[in-house]
This record gives structure tokens, sequence and C-alpha cells, in this order.
């Protein structure tokens, strides 16, 4: 499922202004349930007008296209439409658009300079300091089939040896090789946790993201996996290892790509799923937003009303595989519930609004993940398996998800599985109160030392 993010991609058209009042840089700080999130946002003058892109730096997301925006008599707007997203922003004498940002129900306070914005760093308690007590590299590795070079970072202990190794492998969205999220890196303290105590990580930046080439717009899980493979080719070039316990450990989506990966290639003698799915991405995703928007206080009916809305519009993505077709059938439906429930801006039809949103729906990733059942594979699996989750994760529910995976393992007459809800823990693992992704922020800690442990022991005990 992709990660929760504040904010999504979108294209600039901005009218009646001159290129020396508008066009630059600007820069804003949005204030989010205790956490600073910087934006920052590139506007140039083209042949027709003007176009964006949007930077949120401590998100790790960078030249994200934009949709939509007007500028008359000095007020900003720019708008978001399948993210729900409006800014309205008035440029002053001194320089500044002050404004407000909206995302759905939230309304906050967004002032736009030309200055860049420093914020004060989150702490983060368990990110390793250097000098490490171990030997680190940085990498590249090809893709052979899909002719990607990829780039990453290998650690290994200091000292003769033929170490155990693992291969870490991202949730869904842009992941850089620590799995940087919100001020956390929760891959950079995994590995340094596991190669201080003798196992040697490999972690890469994925496909189409900062040091790797590649497209990451068109990929899809199956594409992410073929990565995992080339990695795994690339550790049996390295003689440093053991190439007999060669393992796998996957976060989110990547706890749905390690027995993808698993099953094709003998070379991978063990796998961690961490809050990996067991069920499919619709039925992940409807199950997310309902547990969510509760936590966040959204109202029943209105939970009720999306989740009918959604449950429709999986069952046609489920049940009509062309696309062609699909878009047509996806964008009348959703245009007449637009009419029927939303007030729609002046400038806007329902078919507008429809399209944008259908536009997201039909990524090669999003089809994919939501079509994708992984029970079929996880029967496959004959490897040794650890599948944890925290108990109060709300985007891999983890109940029904661990109850599906070792009934699976069963099913293959796995031999040598583990399967535990870890009480207290969210999707990434930390200890916290809700676990709502509002939360993930403001929590100090990256990784409860309490997963850390379970996982050491797991692999030292295989």
């Amino acid at each position: 499922m992709k990660r929760i993010i504040f904010l999504l991609s979108i294209v600039f058209v901005l009218s009646s202004v001159t290129a020396q009042e508008i066009t630059g840089d600007w820069n804003g700080v949005l204030s989010i349930q205790g956490m600073k999130l910087r934006l920052v946002f590139h506007i140039t003058k083209t042949d027709t007008g003007f176009n964006a892109t949007m930077d949120s730096p401590d998100q790790g997301a960078k030249g994200i296209p934009m949709t939509s925006a007007k500028y008359d008599n000095n007020v900003l707007t720019l708008e978001h439409t399948a993210a729900k997203i409006v800014f309205t922003g008035t440029l002053d004498k001194m320089g500044f658009v002050s404004g407000n940002f909206v995302q759905g129900g939230m309304t906050l306070p967004l002032m736009l300079t030309r200055k860049e914005v420093v914020v004060e760093k989150p702490k983060r308690p368990q990110d390793p300091k250097k000098p490490y007590r171990y030997i680190s590299e940085d990498i590249t590795f090809v893709n052979n089939k899909d002719s990607i070079k990829l780039a990453g970072t290998f650690t290994y202990p200091e000292g003769k040896g033929k170490f155990p190794v693992v291969v870490l492998i991202t949730g869904s969205g842009a992941q850089n090789r620590d799995e940087e999220l919100m001020g956390h890196k929760p891959f950079l303290v995994l590995s340094d946790y596991l190669t201080r105590n003798g196992i040697a990580v490999l972690r890469y930046d994925d496909r189409g993201s900062y040091a790797s080439k590649g497209n990451f717009a068109k990929a899809t899980t199956a594409d992410f996996a073929r990565d995992v493979e080339a990695a795994v080719q690339y550790l049996k070039t390295r003689k440093e290892i053991n190439p007999k316990k060669i393992g796998l450990i996957g976060h989110s989506e990547g706890g749905l790509i390690a027995p993808i990966v698993a099953v094709s290639n003998k070379n991978v003698s063990f796998i961690v799923m961490l809050a990996g799915p067991g069920i499919s991405g619709a039925e992940i995703l409807l199950r997310q937003q309902e547990l969510i928007g509760r936590a966040n206080g959204i109202k029943e009916e209105d939970i009720a009303e999306t989740k009918e809305m959604n449950t429709a519009i999986y069952k046609y993505i489920n049940d009509i595989k062309d696309t062609d077709s699909l878009r047509n059938v996806l964008t009348n439906f959703v245009k007449a519930k637009m009419q029927e429930n939303t007030k729609l801006p002046s400038d806007k039809t329902a078919k507008e609004l429809a399209e944008s949103q259908i536009a997201q729906i039909l990524s090669p990733w999003m089809l994919y993940f939501m079509r994708y059942n992984p029970t079929p594979t996880l029967e496959k699996v004959k490897c040794p398996v650890l599948a944890i989750n925290g108990s109060k994760d709300l985007q891999v529910p983890a109940e029904i998800n661990l109850q599906t995976i070792e009934k699976a393992l069963k099913k293959a007459g796995n031999k040598k599985y583990f399967v535990k809800e870890l009480p207290g823990l969210n999707h990434l693992f930390q200890e916290c109160k809700t676990g709502s992704p509002n939360e993930y922020a403001e929590i100090e800690q990256t990784i409860s030392p309490v997963a850390l442990e379970t996982m050491l022991k797991w692999i030292k005990g295989l």
C-alpha cells in the first residue's frame, strides 16, 4: 500500500502574472501534528504560461509536477484535485505569499518566502553515528533483465569470515536506501543493528529514485522483485558473505516482494516479512482507509460512504482487464458520485475532477497492487519465514494479515516459520498510542528494540 504522505504531485499553469513577480523558488513550512514539513515550489515560465514543481524535503520528495493554479489580483490559488489539496495565498508588498493550505477537512496556515527555510531536525536517538564499528561501502549493481543500474550501501562486520547477509526491501513509494520517512531512517537503524551483530546488509535506492536509475513511475511490484533478484546475484559475487545464508527482509510492500523472490530464486535461504500483506491489495486499502479514518476522527457515515464507493471501484478494477474500458467506466462512475455528493469548484467540471483521480488509480503500480493476491505465492514458499506485525498497525492490520500468512505457509508444508503480533507497535514498528500515521513523526523512536531483537534472535537461530 502506498505510504501515507500529506502532499502529492500537481502541474501548475499560472496566468495573469509576470515572470519577475512569481517565477523562482518559494519556500514554506506546514505544522502538522507537531511535525514541521517543509515545502518548496519551483515556478518557471514557458511559451504558454508557467509550470511548477514541488519538493517536500522532509519526505524525500523532489521535482513533483503539479496540476492547476491561478494568479489574479495578487491572489495565488494552487490545487491538487485528487488529494483534495488547495492552497490560496496573497502576494504582499514585502514579497511573501500568505494564506491557507487545505487538505480534506484540515486547514493549515502557510506562508511562502523566497528565502530557504531551515527547521530544527527532529530527535532520532537511534540513528547511528560515524565512525561505524563495521565496514560500509557505497556500491552499484545491475538488473540485467531490465538494464537498470541500482545504487546502494553494503555493510559487513570487520574481520575475516563468511557472514550471513540480508537484502532490505523498502515499502511502497519512491524510497531511498534508508527507507526515509518523516525524519526517520528505519533501514539505516536496522542495517546498523544487524551489522553490529554479525550480519551483513545490502540496502539500496528504489529504481528511478535518488542514485538508482530506471523509471519508478512505470514500475510495478513485479519489477521491484526483479531488482531484488539482481541484488541477490550481486551478493553472490562478494567474498565476505556466506552464499548459503542469503536472506530478504521486506517492509510493507517489501514484505509482498520477498515471497515472490523466494519462490523463484533458490539462493534465498530465508525471508522476514515486516508488516507484509497476506491479503489482496484492494482489501488492504479498504481496511486501511477505514481504520485510519476512524483513528483520525472521521465521522462514521463518511467512512461508510467512502468504503461503499471504493468497494465498487475496486470491483470494477478486478473485473475489467482492458485499461481503456476500465478508464471509461470509472470516469463515469466517479463523475456521477461527485455530482451527487461534492460541491465542485466553480472552474472545474465533475468530468475533469474524475479524470484526474482516475489517472492515479490507473497507474501501473496501483492496478497491479490492487489486483495482486499474495496467498498463492505464499503457498509455495518453502524456506524459513519470520512474519511479524504491530498490533496497532493501521496500514497493514496485523490480525487478518498474519492469520492469512500463517494459513498459506501451513498449506505450503513449510515447517520453519514463525508468525508473531508485537503488542503496542504501529506500521513502522514504533511504540505508539493509536497507530495513526499522524504519530510517526512525533515519536522519537524509529524501531522498537523488541522488533529488532525478534529479528536478530530468529535469524541467528537458523
